[in-house]
């Protein structure tokens, strides 16, 4: 018995408030009390109101809360509810977060974490079980493709969960910038109506209104051959990049390069000779857009490392090598130079598909998607991992939608040259080399040769961020998990697991994905991998579009004409003829732009503001986390300002605290 300070705290949306009325108990140990609230909540507002309870409430363990409404169900909002007991008690916090909407009961548990127990009497554990049934009913899986991961049960985004789509004003900003980029698209074909289109510097026209200062210095450089090097260490994509342990069997060496094989084998032997493959792409069935048909190569590419740590290429294989066709032709550095940037176009063309579908939205956007899923379906918002999880794996659309931003579709009005139904055989493809190892930084860059590579600026960013990550998820699980047995005998956490690897990654066990933790550590490497991929890879992935992509020669979405076969026969009018014509490079320019630009309501990782955790020991680890986060911000930056050419994605301040594009 006695006097109760309530306070309501409603998110700061757009629509976050209502005009409806909302009801609130408190429950306690020993019993509880409705309220007599006369609650209209405001947004971005905390509200405070005080009541004396007759009836001793024992300690706080719920809230309940319930939104009645007469014509309109005007939903509401809730960050957050504390509640002050009488007398010493201590403030009770109820982080909420969520929709209340419709007339239904809305039961929000007391903050602290807590593992599952095996007590069925136990409040917390009932509340658990019918959260977690209700979730699973709700939350359901789809196959969007077969052989894809499964997906949210939706086919847009306005079929998702409530609490799964963007907020109002990210909705708008998003469809506003839409229609400004198909503005500036329409402008710039006017412009060019009467213009001629035959030679490179004509791609000027085109090349104004959203870019960046690093998209200006690739427009200026884009044809060297250093900075061709480059991107396969730090440019939009720099997954594919390997060191070289032999000479590849696929690479044909006609006689006639004697020279160039004795080159290659010396810097074989140096440990400086790397490649980049792009044999997945071999056999997909280009698209025809609108009606013109397009092509695609599958490249190989030699590159050495100089003494100053600069990736040259030295030769360039356009097609794999066919036994019913004669060997593949080799450019090199020394062909007409419109022979040897035409093959540096063929292999920019195809690292841009492989970048979208395999790296962006196979690997970071359809990952965290699983991961979100799972998170739902299998972990109570009481469990530790959940209120960890919760604001990185988050699916503001579904893989469909999230497909289709770069018009991949199977009716043909689209953009890449994989489009048209080829993106889904390459992405199957691709599952193949999903593996666990491919997802952790220090595994695929020991993997790949990368390590201790001066100029692989990604490579040395992403190790010191999983370094970082790594460091924060261990303080939290050594919180929650004393010892490998509390580990093993968690049924949610090892649930997730398994709903992870053996649903929403259709078994990818075989790929190295574990279905059971059975330690501290094995926890912590995979929810490092979880945070990571969903927050630092997708930055590393996504923010490089506008910069690498926007000058549409050096990244173009499709190909024209088949891959030359002759150097000699490269003239600018084949050149030309290849690249994107006006109408595409024109949205290539403006869905580079709105998917890579920096968004308003951006959101650092690790300054989250929603507060899950009520345990102190956790908030110090958080405070932890973001000292960690700041100390490398300011490393990079110092290294930045040594550099001509700034490596800036994986700076804290520019990863996003989730996939929210």
């Amino acid at each position: 018995m006695g006097r109760y300070r309530v306070r309501v705290a409603t998110g700061a949306w757009l629509y976050s408030g209502s005009h409806n009325r909302v009801g609130l108990w408190l429950v306690g140990t020993r019993g509880e009390a409705a309220l007599e609230l006369q609650l209209r909540p405001a947004r971005g507002e905390e509200e405070e109101f005080d009541f004396d309870v007759p009836e001793d409430l024992g300690t706080l363990q719920f809230v309940k809360l319930r939104k009645q409404h007469s014509l309109v169900d005007d939903a509401w909002f809730c960050d957050r509810i504390t509640v002050q007991g009488p007398g010493a008690c201590t403030k009770v916090a109820f982080p909420c977060y969520r929709w209340v909407q419709g007339e239904g009961i809305l039961t929000v548990p007391e903050g602290t974490a807590r593992l599952a127990e095996d007590n069925a009497l136990d409040a917390f554990q009932k509340h658990r079980e019918k959260e977690l049934k209700e979730r699973q009913q709700t939350y359901c899986w789809a196959t969007w493709k077969e052989g894809l991961p499964q997906t949210i049960a939706a086919d847009s985004k306005d079929d998702l969960p409530p609490n799964m789509r963007f907020h109002e004003e990210k909705r708008l900003d998003f469809e506003w910038t839409l229609k400004a980029g198909a503005l500036e698209m329409v402008l710039k074909r006017v412009y060019t109506l009467l213009r001629s289109w035959d030679h490179l510097e004509d791609f000027d026209q085109i090349f104004w209104g959203q870019k960046s200062t690093l998209a200006e210095m690739v427009h200026q450089s884009w044809q060297s051959d250093e900075l061709f090097g480059y991107q396969f260490l730090n440019g939009a994509n720099p997954m594919l990049l390997r060191r070289s342990t032999s000479l590849p069997s696929r690479l044909v060496l006609p006689s006639g390069t004697e020279e160039l094989e004795a080159q290659l084998e010396k810097e074989l032997q140096n440990g400086s000779l790397f490649e980049a493959d792009f044999i997945l792409l071999d056999g997909i069935p280009a698209n025809v857009i609108r009606g013109e048909k397009q092509y695609l190569a599958a490249p190989l590419v030699m590159l050495k490392m100089d003494c100053k740590g600069k990736l040259l290429p030295m030769v360039i294989q356009i097609q794999p090598p066919d036994s019913r066709s004669p060997p593949p032709t080799l450019f090199l550095p020394s062909d007409p130079p419109l022979a040897w940037l035409l093959a540096k176009i063929w292999v920019r063309n195809s690292d841009f598909q492989l970048q979208e579908l395999q790296f962006h939205l196979l690997n970071t956007h359809l990952v965290a998607e699983v991961i979100a899923v799972a998170t739902m379906r299998c972990l109570s918002e009481l469990h530790p991992i959940f209120k960890v999880q919760t604001k990185v794996s988050h699916v503001p659309q579904t893989a469909k939608y999230t497909a289709t931003t770069w018009g991949i579709r199977e009716d043909g009005i689209n953009t890449l040259n994989t489009g048209g139904g080829g993106h889904v055989q390459l992405l199957r493809r691709a599952m193949t080399q999903l593996t666990y190892r491919s997802l952790c930084p220090p595994d695929d860059l020991a993997d790949r040769g990368l390590l201790g590579i001066p100029s692989a600026l990604y490579a040395q960013d992403a190790l010191r961020l999983w370094k970082v990550i790594a460091r924060y998820v261990e303080g939290i699980v050594h919180i929650f998990y004393q010892s490998d047995d509390v580990v093993k005998g968690d049924p949610e956490l090892q649930a997730w697991c398994r709903e992870i690897t053996e649903v929403g990654l259709c078994q990818a066990q075989d790929r190295g994905f574990p279905i059971f933790f059975q330690s501290q550590a094995q926890l912590c490497h995979f929810l490092t991998m979880c945070i990571f991929t969903c927050t630092a890879q997708h930055a590393a992935i996504n923010q490089g579009q506008l910069d690498w992509y926007a000058w549409v020669p050096n990244a173009p979405c499709t190909m024209r004409m088949p891959p030359p076969t002759n150097k000699e026969d490269v003239t600018m009018a084949m050149v030309m003829g290849s690249l994107p014509d006006v109408q595409k490079s024109c949205l290539q320019m403006t869905i580079s732009w709105h998917l890579g630009r920096r968004q308003p309501d951006m959101v650092p990782l690790g300054h989250h503001k929603e507060k899950y955790f009520s345990d102190p020991k956790v908030t110090a680890m958080l405070s932890q986390f973001q000292t960690d986060l700041e100390n490398l911000e300011n490393e990079i930056s110092a290294r930045n300002e040594q550099l001509d050419l700034p490596y800036e994605y994986l700076k804290p301040s520019r990863i996003e605290n989730s996939i929210t594009i």
